[in-house]
């Protein structure tokens, strides 16, 4: 039963998130170009700014999914090489090191909120690649560098 509403639950949260990105990469699309009074290439700076900010609140609700995660009974724990209480800023933090893949593995999850992590993990990736490649065809439209004709 609790292995069901962990998978619910991480379903949930990847279905979440990734609507909030797409979301987001779609109205950024449709903004840029209206941006008409924003130097072109410093559209490309808005838009990473943006996309930052859209992944830094992925990373909270992920966050905010290991800590309800773990409100409940036999759900699982954090455990770290520091002392660790489960508190909100403690899963923020594992959030953060598991969406960027980064995963120093001071802290970890224990029981069934470890899928969680493994599910982030994946998501992170595709959705910072995502932004990457979006990003590179901002660029191209926007990052003209004048040619040099002497040469």
């Amino acid at each position: 039963m609790q292995l069901a509403l962990v998978f619910l639950l991480n379903i949930a949260l990847v279905l979440f998130i990734i609507l909030i990105h797409y979301e987001t990469l779609y109205h950024l699309a449709t903004l840029l170009p209206n941006l008409k009074t924003i130097t072109p290439r410093y559209r490309v700076l808005f838009g990473v700014c943006v996309i930052f900010i859209c992944h830094v609140f992925e990373i909270w609700i992920f966050a905010l999914g290991y800590f309800g995660t773990l409100q409940f009974k036999d759900m699982g724990s954090l455990v770290g090489v520091h002392s660790v209480d489960g508190q909100l800023l403690d899963c923020v933090y594992l959030s953060f090191v598991t969406f960027t893949t980064v995963g120093y593995g001071d802290l970890v999850a224990e029981g069934y909120a470890r899928y969680l992590t493994g599910v982030e993990a994946l998501t992170g990736l595709i959705l910072m690649t995502w932004s990457a490649s979006f990003l590179f065809i901002e660029m191209q439209k926007y990052w003209h560098i004048p040619k040099d004709n002497n040469k």
